[in-house]
């Protein structure tokens, strides 16, 4: 499927799903007319506001785009893995643009090309929902082209976790999960799945199915990266686990289940709440949980991400004061969303995500996996 983007310029001969419009040859035409229909299968969302330019020149993709600003496209897809290339640029304008792929995940961002210069840019997308669907944003976005195709071969990261993990609706903006913001870190080979769920235990997120639709798509030498903790702790019986028994069982029930369908399974210690001791160093609210998981990595003999060590390393360096641009610490009227504001010890605003993702990047590149190694940007 590949679509080239721009205005409606009627010429002899080509006919399009939207009206007599000129395409490169091989593709189909989309304007700021190009609406999704389910006939069409395709289309832009009626939510943002997208405009077309041509230049003219160079002839071909480079000459024409549309400006999405706020928008979505959207294209129908059967479920499963998915490589995009897009192609942005202008012939005579600096840009800026930044790629939101399904819920949220971050693809691409602020990609700045100047006047003349065009990048191309790729990346897979797990699919569940029959659609792939691209957000732009950024300072002055483009899309001159979309080319999708399956990619059922594809190495496929499968994220098991709670609310610090898990991909936050668009309408929760800045709101950010560090899973949401990882497939910036992973190569066009390799996708991103995130299953993870606001709330959820290991246990919890067993009791619910969630494990279970992950067994039903999850295949060889595909990884599944598994962090509870958070909501383990909670008093209720339907979340609640004891680190060095049940905590322990229910992880293993994750380690096995994914050793049995040839996946490799890496256990992630909970990343740290953003509390301080009056000292400035940062203080522990996981406790046993976080030595029950290490004790599970050796005994079972599973990768670890110690992403508890590596978060408390970057909280402390960056302070009680620093942290705040990394948590949902906002300001009354900051963000359209939190009109009141908010503060947040918990949960991560997008630049949080973002950096609590590239530790997980680099903590995957020190295992040296392979060939998942190979799939890291």
């Amino acid at each position: 499927m590949k679509f080239d983007f721009g205005p409606v310029a009627p010429t002899a001969g080509t006919t399009g799903a939207q009206g007599a419009v000129s395409a490169a040859d091989g593709y189909v035409k989309v304007t700021p007319e190009t609406m999704y229909t389910k006939a069409a299968g395709y289309g832009f969302d009626d939510d943002g506001r997208v405009y077309a330019k041509d230049r003219g020149e160079p002839a071909g993709l480079r000459q024409d785009f549309c400006i999405p600003l706020g928008a979505v496209f959207a294209v129908d897809v059967p479920n499963g893995t998915h490589r995009v290339s897009v192609l942005l640029g202008d012939e005579i304008a600096d840009t800026e643009t930044t790629i939101k792929t399904n819920a949220g995940r971050l693809v691409l961002n602020k990609q700045r090309t100047l006047a003349g210069q065009f990048v191309r840019a790729s990346f897979s997308v797990w699919v569940t929902n029959g659609q792939l669907q691209l957000a732009f944003t950024g300072l002055a976005p483009r899309i001159n082209a979309v080319e999708v195709e399956a990619a059922p071969s594809a190495c496929t990261i499968f994220l098991a976790g709670d609310s610090t993990v898990t991909d936050q609706p668009a309408d929760g903006y800045p709101y950010a999960g560090w899973g949401q913001m990882l497939p910036l870190f992973v190569k066009q080979d390799a996708a991103v799945a995130n299953y993870a769920l606001s709330g959820r235990s290991s246990k919890s997120f067993i009791s619910e199915g969630v494990l279970d639709t992950i067994w039903s798509v999850i295949k060889p030498n595909d990884y599944l990266l598994i962090q509870f903790g958070h909501n383990d702790q909670k008093p209720d019986e339907e979340r609640r686990t004891e680190p060095f028994t049940t905590y322990k069982e229910t992880l293993l029930r994750y380690i096995d289940g994914a050793r049995e369908r040839g996946a490799i399974p890496i256990l992630v210690t909970s990343v740290q709440r953003r509390f301080f001791e009056e000292d400035g160093t940062l203080r522990d609210t996981h406790g046993d949980y976080l030595t029950a998981m290490r004790e599970l990595a050796k005994e079972a003999d599973v990768g670890l991400i110690d992403l508890a060590a590596r978060s408390k390393t970057l909280f402390e360096q960056l302070g009680p004061e620093g942290t705040k641009a990394l948590f949902m610490w906002l300001a009354p009227g900051e963000f359209i969303n939190f009109p009141d504001g908010a503060e947040d010890n918990t949960h991560f605003q997008q630049k949080g995500g973002i950096e609590v993702a590239r530790l997980v990047y680099e903590e995957l590149k020190r295992l040296k996996l392979q060939p998942l190694n190979m799939f890291l940007r």
